[in-house]
């Protein structure tokens, strides 16, 4: 399988078809735009007149554009649903996991294999072996594309057969990193109150950072089993930084909405009657 088709060229698609070509496949790409392609056809690739006659070219067809909006006004026409048949569509537009399951089912509607992915890295990042892509769907069809995957990105997950495992895992990943996202924003404005420098607490959390994953790892293995009531760092304790992060707040006269929504769901959690479990026991609250 030497071959494979591109239909989308923002930065993440044409990143994806030189990463590609790099790899030496023959990549044929289309784009709304076809202003779009210039550059990547002066380095290699083949410019189909539409989408169909993209996808036609090629065993399998890799779409990446803004949401699955965008996806359906492309692929949902007569021409390129009879194109389809026979082939492999790796779907790595933002999507929800329901939405994965319903275009799974559109797209064996139409004698194709599907594979939903989700892509963890910045367009510079793609072909690099730091980049990851999670995937899930037909483990046929995955099979079949795994090396062209890992053309694309060093680290390919395949999550299994469930189509919706590759989305859910994303939204779970982004949720932790928006959450990290806010607490470090937070600490920034601490620091900044002292007359710190951010940029070096900042490298100081890239040198940590396999210690803190080995806490997430940690407190995972605690709610994957349930068992709460030997705890390392209790709801309790937690509560006492919360407090300390709300009276920091107060006396440097600066924003507390993020404190403010922690202190929330750890009163949820002590009223619950969970002070004495361990601090991963606020996802019972959650639930």
């Amino acid at each position: 399988m030497n071959s494979v088709s591109v239909i989308g060229l923002g930065s993440m698609g044409v990143a994806i078809a030189q990463s590609l070509l790099q790899s030496g496949y023959r990549v044929t790409v289309w784009n709304r735009t076809s202003e779009k392609a210039e550059l990547i056809v002066k380095t290699g690739a083949i410019l189909a007149p539409n989408a169909a006659a993209a996808i036609s070219a090629s065993a399998v067809s890799i779409i990446c554009v803004s949401d699955y909006a965008a996806s359906y006004s492309i692929l949902d026409t007569d021409e390129v649903k009879a194109a389809l048949a026979g082939r492999i569509l790796i779907q790595l537009s933002t999507g929800s996991p329901q939405q994965a399951r319903d275009h799974e089912v559109w797209t064996q509607t139409y004698q194709a294999e599907y594979i939903e992915g989700a892509i963890v890295a910045s367009p510079t990042q793609m072909g690099q072996p730091e980049a990851t892509i999670f995937s899930s769907g037909s483990p046929s069809a995955f099979h079949k594309c795994e090396p062209l995957l890992k053309s694309v990105a060093g680290n390919v997950l395949y999550l299994g057969e469930q189509v919706s495992a590759a989305s859910t895992t994303d939204l779970a990943f982004l949720s932790y990193l928006f959450g990290s996202y806010l607490g470090f924003f937070h600490a920034a404005r601490i620091l900044e109150s002292d007359d710190l420098r951010v940029d070096t607490f900042g490298a100081m959390i890239a040198q940590i950072s396999p210690v803190i994953g080995g806490v997430m790892k940690y407190e995972s293995e605690l709610i994957q089993s349930g068992a709460y009531d030997k705890p390392q760092s209790s709801v309790n304790m937690s509560m006492v930084t919360v407090d300390l992060l709300m009276e920091q707040a107060r006396e440097a006269g600066m924003n507390n909405e993020f404190p403010v929504f922690a202190q929330g769901l750890f009163k949820k959690a002590l009223d619950a009657g969970y002070g004495e479990e361990e601090v991963c026991a606020l996802i019972k609250v959650m639930r």
